[in-house]
């Protein structure tokens, strides 16, 4: 169960949302398990992701999670931090600048840190722009630096 605070606002409430700063998410640990899973699901089984013997000698040493299995992580953990009720459809619109800062190791433990950055009307409902970093525990740089943009229809 999380510890993180959800901000959970109504589809009128979203205009004055920018500027947001919607926290941290728990920590979560990436397994061996889940990247030979999003290995076998995008048919990606470089061996520095998927052979952990080989990894071990290679420029990391130790596998990595593939730098989009961390930016998916986006979604489930956004979901931890920020929900809009009353609304019919809620949609993945996309990312603007994306960036793949450091590698999350094998066993590493990530969090997502979100802040609502813009906030527009689209034809029929609302979108909003997200600045979002993953970071991995311990480690200075994070592992993804994403703009995410989700929208909300009434």
């Amino acid at each position: 169960m999380s510890t993180a605070s959800k901000t959970t606002v109504t589809f009128e409430e979203l205009s004055g949302l920018v500027g947001k700063d919607l926290g941290y998410t728990d920590y979560r640990e990436i397994t061996q398990e889940q990247i030979n899973t999003f290995a076998d699901a995008t048919d990606d089984h470089q061996w520095i992701h998927t052979d952990p013997e080989r990894a071990k000698d290679g420029p990391f040493g130790a596998p990595i999670a593939h730098g989009f299995l961390s930016l998916s992580l986006i979604i489930p953990l956004w979901s931890e931090l920020f929900d809009v009720e009353g609304v019919k459809t809620k949609v993945n619109y996309g990312l603007d600048r994306v960036r793949f800062t450091n590698p999350v190791k094998v066993g590493s433990k990530v969090r997502l840190h979100s802040t609502i950055a813009e906030v527009t009307e689209v034809k029929g409902g609302v979108q909003i722009k997200t600045s979002n970093t993953i970071e991995i525990e311990g480690e200075e740089r994070p592992a993804v630096v994403a703009e995410f943009l989700a929208r909300f229809y009434a």
